[in-house]
Protein backbone atom coordinates (compact mmCIF):
# COMPACT_ATOMS: atom_id res chain seq x y z
CA UNK A 1 0.00 0.00 0.00
CA UNK A 2 3.13 2.37 0.34
CA UNK A 3 4.28 1.85 -2.85
CA UNK A 4 0.64 2.48 -4.07
CA UNK A 5 0.43 5.66 -1.99
CA UNK A 6 4.16 6.84 -3.33
CA UNK A 7 2.93 6.09 -6.61
CA UNK A 8 0.16 8.20 -6.52
CA UNK A 9 1.78 10.98 -4.69
CA UNK A 10 4.64 11.23 -7.54
CA UNK A 11 1.82 11.80 -10.12
CA UNK A 12 -0.36 13.99 -8.28
CA UNK A 13 1.50 16.37 -6.59
CA UNK A 14 3.56 17.75 -9.54
CA UNK A 15 0.14 17.85 -11.57
CA UNK A 16 -1.49 19.78 -8.77
CA UNK A 17 1.48 22.61 -8.81
CA UNK A 18 0.89 22.99 -12.71
CA UNK A 19 -2.78 22.86 -12.13
CA UNK A 20 -2.31 25.73 -9.72
CA UNK A 21 0.23 27.91 -11.45
CA UNK A 22 -2.20 29.07 -14.41
CA UNK A 23 -4.67 30.62 -11.79
CA UNK A 24 -1.70 32.18 -9.89
CA UNK A 25 -0.03 33.86 -12.92
CA UNK A 26 -3.80 34.93 -14.31
CA UNK A 27 -4.11 36.74 -11.17
CA UNK A 28 -0.56 38.57 -11.75
CA UNK A 29 -1.59 39.31 -15.54
CA UNK A 30 -4.72 40.63 -14.37
CA UNK A 31 -3.29 43.17 -11.37
CA UNK A 32 -0.75 44.25 -14.39
CA UNK A 33 -3.48 45.04 -16.76
CA UNK A 34 -6.11 46.28 -13.89
CA UNK A 35 -3.61 49.48 -13.64
CA UNK A 36 -4.59 50.66 -16.84
CA UNK A 37 -8.16 51.45 -15.59
CA UNK A 38 -11.57 50.07 -15.58
CA UNK A 39 -12.16 49.52 -19.43
CA UNK A 40 -8.91 47.51 -19.90
CA UNK A 41 -9.89 45.45 -17.00
CA UNK A 42 -13.19 45.02 -18.29
CA UNK A 43 -11.68 44.35 -21.85
CA UNK A 44 -9.47 41.28 -20.45
CA UNK A 45 -12.43 40.19 -18.12
CA UNK A 46 -14.99 39.69 -21.38
CA UNK A 47 -11.72 38.17 -23.62
CA UNK A 48 -10.75 35.62 -20.66
CA UNK A 49 -14.18 34.83 -20.53
CA UNK A 50 -14.40 33.42 -23.49
CA UNK A 51 -10.75 32.16 -23.67
CA UNK A 52 -11.28 29.80 -21.01
CA UNK A 53 -14.56 28.57 -21.77
CA UNK A 54 -12.56 27.16 -25.11
CA UNK A 55 -9.80 25.93 -23.49
CA UNK A 56 -12.19 24.59 -20.94
CA UNK A 57 -13.69 22.60 -23.45
CA UNK A 58 -10.80 21.74 -25.40
CA UNK A 59 -9.37 19.40 -22.10
CA UNK A 60 -10.25 16.31 -23.77
CA UNK A 61 -7.25 16.33 -26.00
CA UNK A 62 -5.30 15.59 -22.71
CA UNK A 63 -7.99 13.25 -21.42
CA UNK A 64 -8.16 11.67 -24.53
CA UNK A 65 -4.64 11.15 -24.81
CA UNK A 66 -3.72 10.26 -21.29
CA UNK A 67 -4.91 6.81 -20.79
CA UNK A 68 -4.00 5.78 -24.63
CA UNK A 69 -0.66 6.45 -24.12
CA UNK A 70 -0.76 5.14 -20.84
CA UNK A 71 -1.71 1.55 -21.69
CA UNK A 72 0.48 0.93 -24.59
CA UNK A 73 3.14 1.87 -22.27
CA UNK A 74 1.88 -0.58 -20.06
CA UNK A 75 1.51 -3.41 -22.48
CA UNK A 76 5.73 -2.70 -23.22
CA UNK A 77 5.20 -0.66 -26.60
CA UNK A 78 6.62 2.54 -25.63
CA UNK A 79 7.01 3.34 -29.50
CA UNK A 80 3.11 2.80 -30.37
CA UNK A 81 2.48 5.44 -27.06
CA UNK A 82 4.84 8.10 -27.97
CA UNK A 83 3.18 7.70 -31.46
CA UNK A 84 -0.17 7.27 -29.88
CA UNK A 85 0.58 11.01 -27.87
CA UNK A 86 1.66 12.86 -31.16
CA UNK A 87 -2.13 11.44 -32.71
CA UNK A 88 -3.70 13.72 -29.79
CA UNK A 89 -1.10 16.65 -31.02
CA UNK A 90 -2.10 15.81 -34.30
CA UNK A 91 -6.00 16.23 -33.69
CA UNK A 92 -4.90 19.48 -31.54
CA UNK A 93 -3.84 20.97 -35.05
CA UNK A 94 -6.84 19.90 -36.82
CA UNK A 95 -9.41 20.83 -33.91
CA UNK A 96 -7.16 24.48 -33.60
CA UNK A 97 -7.61 24.92 -37.87
CA UNK A 98 -11.25 24.66 -37.69
CA UNK A 99 -11.19 26.91 -34.54
CA UNK A 100 -9.69 29.63 -36.83
CA UNK A 101 -11.37 29.55 -39.68
CA UNK A 102 -14.63 29.46 -38.08
CA UNK A 103 -13.70 31.54 -34.79
CA UNK A 104 -12.11 34.34 -36.16
CA UNK A 105 -15.11 35.87 -38.21
CA UNK A 106 -17.27 35.34 -34.96
CA UNK A 107 -15.18 37.05 -32.10
CA UNK A 108 -16.89 40.50 -32.56
CA UNK A 109 -20.32 39.01 -32.48
CA UNK A 110 -19.09 37.22 -29.79
CA UNK A 111 -17.83 40.35 -27.48
CA UNK A 112 -20.96 42.24 -29.08
CA UNK A 113 -22.72 39.58 -26.87
CA UNK A 114 -21.60 41.25 -23.41
CA UNK A 115 -23.21 44.26 -23.94
CA UNK A 116 -20.23 46.52 -23.23
CA UNK A 117 -19.59 49.86 -24.06
CA UNK A 118 -17.19 50.01 -27.10
CA UNK A 119 -13.91 51.04 -25.16
CA UNK A 120 -14.44 47.84 -23.67
CA UNK A 121 -15.34 46.28 -26.50
CA UNK A 122 -12.64 47.04 -28.61
CA UNK A 123 -10.08 45.94 -26.25
CA UNK A 124 -11.63 42.45 -25.46
CA UNK A 125 -11.92 42.43 -29.76
CA UNK A 126 -7.93 43.23 -29.88
CA UNK A 127 -6.94 40.70 -26.89
CA UNK A 128 -9.30 38.10 -28.03
CA UNK A 129 -7.96 38.14 -32.10
CA UNK A 130 -4.07 38.44 -30.91
CA UNK A 131 -5.08 35.27 -28.74
CA UNK A 132 -7.18 33.29 -31.19
CA UNK A 133 -3.92 33.42 -33.52
CA UNK A 134 -2.04 30.97 -30.69
CA UNK A 135 -4.78 28.39 -30.54
CA UNK A 136 -2.86 26.01 -32.00
CA UNK A 137 0.27 26.31 -29.71
CA UNK A 138 -2.26 26.37 -26.53
CA UNK A 139 -4.59 23.01 -28.11
CA UNK A 140 -0.85 21.38 -28.55
CA UNK A 141 0.20 22.36 -25.62
CA UNK A 142 -2.74 20.49 -23.62
CA UNK A 143 -2.65 17.77 -25.94
CA UNK A 144 1.20 16.91 -25.25
CA UNK A 145 1.05 17.56 -21.50
CA UNK A 146 -1.71 14.37 -22.22
CA UNK A 147 1.52 12.49 -23.94
CA UNK A 148 3.39 13.02 -21.25
CA UNK A 149 0.80 12.32 -18.29
CA UNK A 150 0.35 9.18 -20.00
CA UNK A 151 4.23 8.37 -19.94
CA UNK A 152 3.94 8.63 -15.90
CA UNK A 153 5.53 12.12 -16.12
CA UNK A 154 4.21 15.31 -14.09
CA UNK A 155 7.12 16.66 -13.57
CA UNK A 156 8.00 17.98 -16.83
CA UNK A 157 4.63 19.64 -17.19
CA UNK A 158 4.81 21.44 -13.96
CA UNK A 159 8.31 23.10 -15.14
CA UNK A 160 7.29 23.96 -18.27
CA UNK A 161 3.80 25.60 -16.35
CA UNK A 162 6.09 27.29 -13.86
CA UNK A 163 8.32 28.41 -16.86
CA UNK A 164 6.18 29.19 -19.62
CA UNK A 165 3.85 31.25 -17.04
CA UNK A 166 6.66 33.07 -15.62
CA UNK A 167 7.38 34.28 -18.97
CA UNK A 168 4.09 35.37 -19.80
CA UNK A 169 4.29 37.59 -16.92
CA UNK A 170 7.81 39.15 -17.94
CA UNK A 171 6.38 39.48 -21.65
CA UNK A 172 3.11 40.78 -20.49
CA UNK A 173 4.86 43.76 -18.20
CA UNK A 174 7.35 44.34 -21.34
CA UNK A 175 4.40 44.39 -23.98
CA UNK A 176 1.56 46.36 -21.83
CA UNK A 177 3.92 49.24 -19.81
CA UNK A 178 7.03 48.93 -22.21
CA UNK A 179 5.60 49.25 -25.44
CA UNK A 180 2.45 50.60 -24.15
CA UNK A 181 0.16 48.41 -25.73
CA UNK A 182 -2.47 48.02 -23.11
CA UNK A 183 -4.84 44.81 -23.30
CA UNK A 184 -3.22 43.38 -26.51
CA UNK A 185 0.02 43.69 -24.65
CA UNK A 186 -1.24 41.29 -22.53
CA UNK A 187 -2.65 38.62 -25.12
CA UNK A 188 0.46 39.20 -27.28
CA UNK A 189 2.91 37.92 -24.25
CA UNK A 190 0.67 35.12 -23.40
CA UNK A 191 0.43 34.20 -26.95
CA UNK A 192 4.68 34.03 -27.08
CA UNK A 193 4.49 32.37 -24.03
CA UNK A 194 2.65 29.23 -25.17
CA UNK A 195 4.62 29.33 -28.06
CA UNK A 196 7.70 28.95 -25.86
CA UNK A 197 5.80 26.50 -24.07
CA UNK A 198 4.09 24.42 -27.41
CA UNK A 199 8.33 24.57 -28.66
CA UNK A 200 9.68 22.95 -25.42
CA UNK A 201 7.05 20.39 -25.49
CA UNK A 202 7.90 19.31 -29.32
CA UNK A 203 11.46 18.99 -28.40
CA UNK A 204 10.76 16.63 -25.29
CA UNK A 205 8.34 14.51 -27.09
CA UNK A 206 10.78 14.37 -30.32
CA UNK A 207 13.66 13.50 -28.21
CA UNK A 208 11.21 10.86 -27.04
CA UNK A 209 10.15 9.56 -30.10
CA UNK A 210 13.70 9.70 -31.43
CA UNK A 211 15.12 7.50 -28.54
CA UNK A 212 12.55 4.66 -28.93
CA UNK A 213 12.21 5.07 -32.26
CA UNK A 214 8.96 6.42 -32.52
CA UNK A 215 7.01 7.67 -35.97
CA UNK A 216 5.96 11.24 -35.86
CA UNK A 217 3.72 10.89 -38.79
CA UNK A 218 0.29 11.49 -38.48
CA UNK A 219 -1.50 7.72 -37.49
CA UNK A 220 -4.85 8.63 -39.37
CA UNK A 221 -6.70 6.08 -37.12
CA UNK A 222 -5.06 6.95 -33.82
CA UNK A 223 -6.14 10.73 -34.69
CA UNK A 224 -9.17 9.55 -35.78
CA UNK A 225 -9.83 6.93 -32.93
CA UNK A 226 -8.91 9.95 -30.02
CA UNK A 227 -11.50 12.66 -32.40
CA UNK A 228 -14.33 9.96 -31.22
CA UNK A 229 -12.91 9.30 -27.99
CA UNK A 230 -12.96 13.24 -27.77
CA UNK A 231 -16.40 13.93 -28.63
CA UNK A 232 -18.27 12.07 -25.26
CA UNK A 233 -15.23 14.15 -23.70
CA UNK A 234 -16.70 17.32 -24.89
CA UNK A 235 -20.49 16.03 -24.36
CA UNK A 236 -19.02 15.34 -20.48
CA UNK A 237 -17.98 19.29 -20.90
CA UNK A 238 -20.86 20.50 -22.05
CA UNK A 239 -22.52 18.71 -19.00
CA UNK A 240 -20.53 20.54 -16.89
CA UNK A 241 -20.83 23.89 -17.93
CA UNK A 242 -24.84 23.97 -18.35
CA UNK A 243 -25.36 22.88 -14.58
CA UNK A 244 -22.43 25.90 -13.76
CA UNK A 245 -24.33 28.46 -16.20
CA UNK A 246 -27.67 27.51 -14.58
CA UNK A 247 -26.34 28.07 -11.45
CA UNK A 248 -25.00 31.35 -11.87
CA UNK A 249 -28.01 32.40 -13.90
CA UNK A 250 -30.36 31.58 -11.14
CA UNK A 251 -27.89 33.27 -7.93
CA UNK A 252 -28.13 36.32 -10.43
CA UNK A 253 -31.86 36.15 -10.36
CA UNK A 254 -31.70 36.59 -6.61
CA UNK A 255 -29.45 39.88 -6.74
CA UNK A 256 -26.61 40.57 -6.23
CA UNK A 257 -26.03 39.93 -2.48
CA UNK A 258 -26.58 36.26 -3.50
CA UNK A 259 -24.62 36.49 -6.57
CA UNK A 260 -21.80 37.49 -4.87
CA UNK A 261 -22.18 35.05 -2.49
CA UNK A 262 -22.32 32.46 -4.43
CA UNK A 263 -19.10 33.69 -6.38
CA UNK A 264 -17.03 33.37 -3.20
CA UNK A 265 -18.49 29.61 -2.55
CA UNK A 266 -17.64 28.80 -6.09
CA UNK A 267 -14.31 30.35 -6.19
CA UNK A 268 -13.43 28.39 -2.83
CA UNK A 269 -14.97 24.67 -4.51
CA UNK A 270 -12.71 25.70 -7.54
CA UNK A 271 -9.58 25.99 -5.88
CA UNK A 272 -10.42 22.63 -3.54
CA UNK A 273 -11.12 21.19 -7.34
CA UNK A 274 -7.49 21.47 -8.08
CA UNK A 275 -6.18 19.09 -5.41
CA UNK A 276 -9.26 16.58 -6.36
CA UNK A 277 -8.42 16.75 -10.16
CA UNK A 278 -4.20 16.54 -9.57
CA UNK A 279 -5.88 13.17 -8.04
CA UNK A 280 -7.96 11.94 -11.00
CA UNK A 281 -5.05 12.93 -12.96
CA UNK A 282 -3.11 9.89 -11.12
CA UNK A 283 -5.75 7.81 -11.90
CA UNK A 284 -6.01 8.48 -15.36
CA UNK A 285 -2.48 8.06 -15.77
CA UNK A 286 -2.09 4.66 -13.33
CA UNK A 287 -4.98 3.21 -14.22
CA UNK A 288 -4.18 3.22 -17.73
CA UNK A 289 -0.88 1.84 -17.48
CA UNK A 290 -2.24 -1.13 -15.40
CA UNK A 291 -4.94 -2.08 -18.10
CA UNK A 292 -1.97 -2.14 -20.31
CA UNK A 293 -0.14 -5.05 -17.99
CA UNK A 294 -3.72 -6.49 -17.86
CA UNK A 295 -2.90 -6.72 -14.08
CA UNK A 296 -6.87 -6.51 -13.36
CA UNK A 297 -6.14 -6.89 -9.55
CA UNK A 298 -3.93 -3.76 -9.38
CA UNK A 299 -6.50 -1.99 -11.43
CA UNK A 300 -9.09 -2.69 -8.08
CA UNK A 301 -6.34 -1.75 -5.44
CA UNK A 302 -5.20 1.45 -7.52
CA UNK A 303 -9.32 2.49 -7.89
CA UNK A 304 -10.32 1.24 -3.96
CA UNK A 305 -7.24 3.62 -2.62
CA UNK A 306 -7.76 6.61 -5.06
CA UNK A 307 -11.22 6.53 -4.14
CA UNK A 308 -10.49 6.28 -0.28
CA UNK A 309 -7.69 9.33 -1.16
CA UNK A 310 -10.50 11.64 -2.10
CA UNK A 311 -12.58 10.87 0.19
CA UNK A 312 -10.71 11.67 2.97
CA UNK A 313 -9.54 14.74 1.73
CA UNK A 314 -12.97 15.65 1.45
CA UNK A 315 -13.86 14.64 4.70
CA UNK A 316 -10.51 16.08 6.19
CA UNK A 317 -11.45 19.92 4.26
CA UNK A 318 -14.67 19.74 4.91
CA UNK A 319 -14.49 19.77 8.56
CA UNK A 320 -12.15 22.27 8.72
CA UNK A 321 -14.24 24.56 6.76
CA UNK A 322 -16.76 23.86 8.63
CA UNK A 323 -14.86 24.85 11.73
CA UNK A 324 -13.79 28.23 9.98
CA UNK A 325 -16.70 29.58 8.16
CA UNK A 326 -17.96 31.60 11.02
CA UNK A 327 -15.34 34.11 10.00
CA UNK A 328 -13.76 32.50 6.84
CA UNK A 329 -16.42 35.45 4.72
CA UNK A 330 -13.85 38.18 5.88
CA UNK A 331 -11.24 36.74 3.52
CA UNK A 332 -13.63 37.88 0.27
CA UNK A 333 -16.08 40.71 1.55
CA UNK A 334 -16.41 43.02 4.52
CA UNK A 335 -20.40 43.33 3.39
CA UNK A 336 -22.07 41.38 6.39
CA UNK A 337 -25.30 40.54 4.66
CA UNK A 338 -22.98 38.75 1.95
CA UNK A 339 -20.91 37.15 4.32
CA UNK A 340 -24.03 35.84 6.35
CA UNK A 341 -25.09 33.81 3.22
CA UNK A 342 -21.63 33.19 2.37
CA UNK A 343 -21.16 31.15 5.89
CA UNK A 344 -24.45 28.99 5.17
CA UNK A 345 -22.97 28.03 1.49
CA UNK A 346 -19.78 27.20 2.91
CA UNK A 347 -21.07 24.77 5.88
CA UNK A 348 -23.43 23.20 2.65
CA UNK A 349 -19.96 23.05 0.72
CA UNK A 350 -18.01 21.47 3.47
CA UNK A 351 -21.11 18.79 3.34
CA UNK A 352 -20.95 17.97 0.13
CA UNK A 353 -16.60 17.87 -0.28
CA UNK A 354 -16.61 13.98 0.29
CA UNK A 355 -19.22 12.93 -2.18
CA UNK A 356 -17.16 15.43 -4.40
CA UNK A 357 -14.08 13.58 -3.56
CA UNK A 358 -15.51 10.19 -4.21
CA UNK A 359 -16.63 11.79 -7.79
CA UNK A 360 -13.34 13.35 -9.02
CA UNK A 361 -11.47 10.37 -8.13
CA UNK A 362 -13.96 7.92 -10.28
CA UNK A 363 -13.95 10.62 -13.32
CA UNK A 364 -10.19 10.03 -13.57
CA UNK A 365 -10.26 6.46 -13.03
CA UNK A 366 -13.02 5.99 -15.59
CA UNK A 367 -10.83 8.45 -17.91
CA UNK A 368 -7.82 6.06 -17.53
CA UNK A 369 -10.36 3.04 -18.36
CA UNK A 370 -10.76 5.36 -21.67
CA UNK A 371 -14.99 5.03 -20.68
CA UNK A 372 -15.48 8.48 -22.48
CA UNK A 373 -19.14 7.36 -24.07
CA UNK A 374 -20.84 6.69 -20.79
CA UNK A 375 -18.46 9.74 -18.82
CA UNK A 376 -20.31 11.74 -21.68
CA UNK A 377 -23.61 10.64 -21.11
CA UNK A 378 -23.71 10.41 -17.37
CA UNK A 379 -22.46 13.79 -16.63
CA UNK A 380 -25.02 15.25 -19.11
CA UNK A 381 -27.81 13.35 -17.68
CA UNK A 382 -26.55 14.36 -13.76
CA UNK A 383 -26.69 17.90 -15.00
CA UNK A 384 -30.44 17.65 -16.72
CA UNK A 385 -31.09 16.27 -12.95
CA UNK A 386 -29.38 19.15 -11.35
CA UNK A 387 -31.13 21.62 -13.63
CA UNK A 388 -34.43 20.57 -12.82
CA UNK A 389 -33.85 20.48 -8.68
CA UNK A 390 -32.34 23.96 -9.21
CA UNK A 391 -35.96 24.87 -11.47
CA UNK A 392 -38.19 22.74 -9.07
CA UNK A 393 -36.43 24.40 -5.39
CA UNK A 394 -34.74 27.75 -5.94
CA UNK A 395 -38.50 29.34 -6.96
CA UNK A 396 -40.02 27.49 -4.00
CA UNK A 397 -37.80 28.68 -1.45
CA UNK A 398 -35.68 32.10 -2.97
CA UNK A 399 -32.91 30.60 -0.76
CA UNK A 400 -29.04 30.28 -1.85
CA UNK A 401 -28.29 27.81 0.39
CA UNK A 402 -30.59 25.58 -1.32
CA UNK A 403 -29.22 26.90 -5.17
CA UNK A 404 -26.06 26.01 -4.04
CA UNK A 405 -26.72 22.90 -2.49
CA UNK A 406 -28.35 21.84 -5.84
CA UNK A 407 -25.00 21.69 -7.44
CA UNK A 408 -22.49 21.29 -4.89
CA UNK A 409 -24.55 18.05 -3.52
CA UNK A 410 -27.24 17.30 -5.65
CA UNK A 411 -25.26 17.54 -8.74
CA UNK A 412 -22.46 15.73 -7.50
CA UNK A 413 -24.79 13.12 -5.72
CA UNK A 414 -26.32 12.13 -9.53
CA UNK A 415 -22.68 12.06 -10.65
CA UNK A 416 -21.72 9.82 -8.07
CA UNK A 417 -24.80 7.61 -8.38
CA UNK A 418 -24.14 7.31 -12.35
CA UNK A 419 -20.38 6.72 -11.64
CA UNK A 420 -20.61 4.29 -8.54
CA UNK A 421 -23.14 2.03 -11.22
CA UNK A 422 -20.24 1.92 -13.47
CA UNK A 423 -17.79 0.70 -11.43
CA UNK A 424 -19.53 -1.78 -9.45
CA UNK A 425 -18.08 -5.05 -10.09
CA UNK A 426 -15.28 -6.03 -12.24
CA UNK A 427 -17.36 -5.03 -15.77
CA UNK A 428 -15.98 -1.80 -15.79
CA UNK A 429 -12.67 -3.75 -16.22
CA UNK A 430 -13.14 -5.98 -18.55
CA UNK A 431 -14.83 -3.50 -20.94
CA UNK A 432 -11.79 -1.80 -21.22
CA UNK A 433 -9.89 -4.87 -21.38
CA UNK A 434 -11.58 -5.17 -24.58
CA UNK A 435 -10.66 -2.11 -26.07
CA UNK A 436 -6.83 -2.76 -25.98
Amino acid sequence: MRTLDRDILRLAVPALGALAAEPLFLMADTAMVGHLGPDALGSMAIATTVMSTVLGMMVFLAYATTPRVARRLGAGDTPGAITAGFSGIWLALLTSAVLLVVGLPLLPTVVGWFGASEAVSAGARDYLTISWWALPFMLMVVAATGLLRGLQDTRTPLVVAVGGFGLNIVLNAVFIYGFDMGVAGSALGSAFANVAMCAVYLVTAGRAAARHRASLKPDWDGVWFSARKSGWLLLRSLGLRGAIITLVVLATAMGTASLAAIQVAQTLFNSLALVLDSLAIAGQALIGLELGRRDRGQVLRITRRLVQWGIGFGVLVGVLLAASSPVLWRLFTSDAAVGATVTGLVLVLALGLPVAGYVFTLDGILVGAEDQRYLGIAMFLAMLGSVALMLVLVPATGSAAVLWGCFSIGFMLLRAVGLWWRVRGERWIVRAEALG
